[in-house]
């Protein structure tokens, strides 16, 4: 006996070969070359159909219980006799016996999951949830004073450097747009991502957590804080559709991821913004252009805070993607972006009381105004079998009220990435370079050294890599960080989150050799090393008061393991190791007596 799910398998299965012309348009009764020919007892044949769409072709409609030899079988049974009518195609897996399960986003028919509409006939809903827990204990050189020292007796500049990051964020993305997506955009989409965050921070030294050095608990030693940003709150509207291939033009507005590069190494956030978008010739070109006004970050967690006014602070943006440009199987872009910064004359302090603008160096002048453009290429695909991704930028510009010399700048820097890696069936080796160029004189009137406006790389394992997402202080270079967190460049901004783009800086050169080996589906392990040197050191020397610095930083060595339980990225648990082997550039910043930098990282991220 057949179930009225294998008749409408039959079924479908049978239109989609009659519709491509598998099977011919005609089986005659009494055919014996054709096999499984229909024969009926009284000899006639049996009813035919004209086939939908076609008004000649027919096709025969098996009416007969028997066949030829005596074989029995199933009498045709149309489809609308299965049950109810069908109010549309998306419900029509509920005919087979699939049931609705909110929980379940693969196997059920989930209404949470855009799987049928939820409002009229064309407008669906989706949410994602995702839980992601970071324990990340660290140490890496801390400036402190005799005031907030721990450790009596100790070097009243470097402290104990251990510190230890626990963080829970929450994300919920609810989507709910018109149109069926399978084949073109929607027509409307509104987006709405909310990120709660929990962070709590146990330091080793007072004073590091918060400017007040008795603030907070263990005496000013721990700080726990909570704060809920909004990364994406806009609403994008299909303009047009201009081929009858869905190449199209879109308009969105709000608050939106962009990245303005394969690796985010020059512009990637969500801010608010307006953007232009859409694709031409069968999706051989793409483009964008778009204006963002940046917003206000929280300190401590980094997110969007909208409950500040937003900075003065514009991106315009303008790119073009070309597919098998320059080869075959490689996607080229070209980039234009100008940074307008209008933010002298205010001054800000982040919520644990530390001065970001202006930067504390030197005299804490009012903060800076600078126009910057950036001229980019960038590439991401392969060329035969070696896999090649590569960023070219250059700035040019000029900014204003400098913290090292009250006049005007010009601004002229370059930066070079490129990463080349080669799969051998489960093992992948990769080789990167990176070269930033720094500025050799900060009193010249010249400012060479590169900086991004709100760079997220991803390159050289930087997920786990602990020059790229370690926070690392100046020591002695007025609360600035020489390094970022989540950064590549020494920009020596207070905060990449709140800070002001620097081209003073002493740039960086990188090279390093890494691979990836997918020991099981389940199971990725990686590992990296990446040689770090300064370009220039004379911002350096002039900023510590400090003879000759030399150029050789360190090596960063990292190993990951990410485990995929289920093979898919509902459930994602990632461990990592990373130090970094001291050079005589680390000891003549730092010291030579200071302790072997690490960091640990365990995360763990629930998709819903």
């Amino acid at each position: 006996m057949v179930s009225k799910a294998g008749i409408v398998t039959l079924f479908a299965v049978t239109g989609i070969f009659a519709t491509t012309g598998i099977f011919a348009p005609t089986v005659l009764a009494n055919d014996d070359t054709a096999p499984g020919s229909i024969y009926c007892d009284d000899g006639t044949a049996p009813e035919t159909r004209r086939r939908p769409g076609r008004p000649v072709d027919r096709y025969i409609l098996p009416a007969c219980e028997t066949v030829k030899d005596g074989k029995a079988v199933v009498p045709w049974v149309d489809p609308i006799d299965l049950g109810p009518p069908v109010p549309d195609r998306w419900r029509i897996v509920e005919a087979v016996g699939i049931t609705t399960n909110l929980w379940d986003p693969y196997s059920a028919h989930n209404p949470l999951k855009g799987d049928m509409p939820v409002w009229k006939d064309d407008w669906f809903y989706s949410i994602i949830a995702i839980s992601d827990t970071i324990v990340e204990p660290r140490r890496f050189p801390i400036p402190v004073g005799v005031a907030t020292t721990t450790g009596a007796g100790s070097l009243d500049t470097i402290g104990s450097g251990e510190t230890l990051i626990l963080a829970q964020n929450l994300i919920l993305e609810s989507v709910f747009y018109k149109g069926d997506t399978i084949y073109r955009p929607p027509d409307w989409e509104f987006r709405f991502t909310p990120v709660f965050n929990i962070n709590q921070v146990h330091a080793d030294e007072k004073g590091i957590l918060n400017v007040d050095p008795d603030k907070g608990g263990r005496s000013g030693r721990k700080r726990r804080d909570q704060f809920m940003g909004v990364q994406a709150l806009f609403v994008d509207k299909h303009l047009r559709n201009v081929s009858d291939r869905f190449d199209f033009d879109s308009l969105r507005v709000g608050i939106q991821p962009f990245s303005s590069d394969f690796r985010g190494f020059l512009f990637q956030d969500s801010q608010l913004g307006v953007r232009l978008f859409g694709i031409r010739n069968n999706n051989k070109f793409q483009y964008n252009l778009a204006w963002f006004r940046r917003l206000e970050k929280d300190t401590n967690s980094g997110l969007n805070d909208v409950t500040e006014s937003p900075r003065d602070d514009d991106v315009f943006i303008a790119n073009v993607y070309w597919q098998d440009f320059l080869k075959l199987g490689f996607f080229s872009q070209l980039t234009v972006i100008h940074n307008r910064n209008r933010e002298d004359g205010s001054i800000l302090y982040d919520k644990n009381g530390f001065i970001v603008r202006p930067s504390s160096l030197f005299e804490e002048r009012a903060p800076r105004d600078y126009d910057i453009t950036y001229f980019g290429y960038s590439g991401d695909g392969h060329i035969d079998r070696v896999n090649i991704t590569t960023s070219l930028y250059y700035a040019y510009g000029e900014q204003t009220n400098t913290r090292l010399r009250s006049a005007e700048d010009e601004v002229r820097a370059f930066f070079i990435a490129a990463e080349a890696s080669m799969d051998f069936d489960w093992f992948r080796p990769r080789l990167s370079l990176l070269w930033a160029s720094g500025d050799d004189d900060p009193f010249d009137g010249k400012a060479e050294g590169f900086d991004a406006i709100f760079e997220n790389p991803q390159f050289a394992g930087s997920d786990t890599s602990f020059v790229i997402r370690q926070n690392i202080p100046l020591i002695g270079g007025g609360g600035v960080a020489l390094m970022g967190r989540n950064g590549i460049l020494p920009s020596l901004r207070p905060s990449k989150e709140q800070g002001q783009s620097n081209f003073i800086n002493p740039g960086i050169q990188m090279i390093g050799v890494g691979w990836d080996a997918d020991l099981l589906p389940q199971l990725r392990l990686s590992f990296n090393w990446n040689y770090f040197r300064f370009d220039k050191t004379e911002v350096l020397e002039a900023l510590r008061q400090q003879g000759p610095i030399a150029k050789d930083f360190g090596h960063d060595v990292s190993l990951s393991m990410i485990w995929r339980p289920f093979m898919t990225q509902n459930i994602v648990v990632r461990l990592s190791a990373a130090g970094l082997v001291k050079e005589d550039g680390f000891e003549d910043l730092y010291g030579n007596e200071a302790d072997t930098p690490y960091s640990i990282l365990a995360n763990i991220v629930f998709m819903y």
